[in-house]
């Protein structure tokens, strides 16, 4: 028995487990699980290490930073980046490894044009965090865009038409236009907006949140999370069958 997860806080919407449920069904691991670990706080994980069976956890919003005092040990992107999404069971201890950048990364290149210089990143959490290490491995020069601006953070308040000019890519990693905020969206000046920007939403459900819907009728390229989200399954899939791997 091989039994996976995902930890979070009001997660039940999750794709992950009918996701790997398919992906077991159809590489015939009828003893391999997936399940929702949904915790009202991160204090309360260490309670998951006493399931039997357990053998990889990925980690969602709100807990990407928060996990890391928990591991043993942080890949080297991963202790970069100060997040994790991606938890493999070793005999010597917890591993942690960030494959958003993975994801993220490989969904963005074919999408990207010469004159992508430039981006802002909406939100300043976890997924940001490995959204900015990724833009810099990609040469693309980046803004933090927060509610709570600082030294190297943009307030919405800040954002202009002039703004945006000098930044092509915006890139939305907080969690407005998800459930239950189906209808909200980052407030950013979308009037601004014009064909040669691209924004991109790591949210995936709904598939055309309201932020990209703006950015559809404005005429920019948009993207959605869904590509990223599969891209870092299969690579979290990868490093939880690295070796013989551990099972509690």
């Amino acid at each position: 028995m091989r039994r996976f997860g995902l930890i979070g806080r009001d997660i039940s919407y999750s794709f992950s487990p009918g996701y790997f449920k398919s992906k077991f069904d159809a590489l015939g691991l009828a003893d391999c699980s997936y399940e929702i670990f949904d915790l009202p706080e991160i204090d309360k994980f260490p309670e998951i290490l006493s399931e039997k069976h357990l053998s990889g956890l990925n980690v969602t919003i709100p807990y990407k930073t928060a996990i890391c005092p928990f591991l043993d040990h942080l890949d080297a992107d991963a202790a970069e980046i100060g997040a994790v999404n991606t938890i493999r069971f070793t005999k010597a201890g917890l591993e942690g490894y960030n494959t958003d950048l993975i994801g993220f990364m490989n969904s963005l290149r074919p999408l990207l044009l010469p004159t992508d210089k430039a981006a802002l990143i909406l939100g300043a959490g976890g997924a940001a965090r490995a959204i900015a290490f990724g833009l810099t491995k990609l040469g693309i020069h980046y803004r933090f865009v927060s509610r709570s601006p600082g030294k190297e953070k943009l307030s919405y308040g800040e954002l202009d038409g002039n703004v945006l000019k000098n930044f092509q890519i915006l890139i939305n990693c907080t969690p407005l236009g998800t459930y239950p905020q189906v209808h909200a969206a980052p407030p950013i000046p979308y009037k601004a907006l014009t064909k040669y920007h691209l924004l991109y939403d790591l949210i995936y459900n709904p598939e055309l949140t309201t932020f990209l819907q703006s950015g559809q009728k404005a005429g920019t390229r948009i993207k959605n999370g869904l590509e990223m989200l599969h891209l870092q399954a299969e690579a979290s899939w990868e490093i939880w069958n690295r070796g013989e791997g551990f099972r509690l």
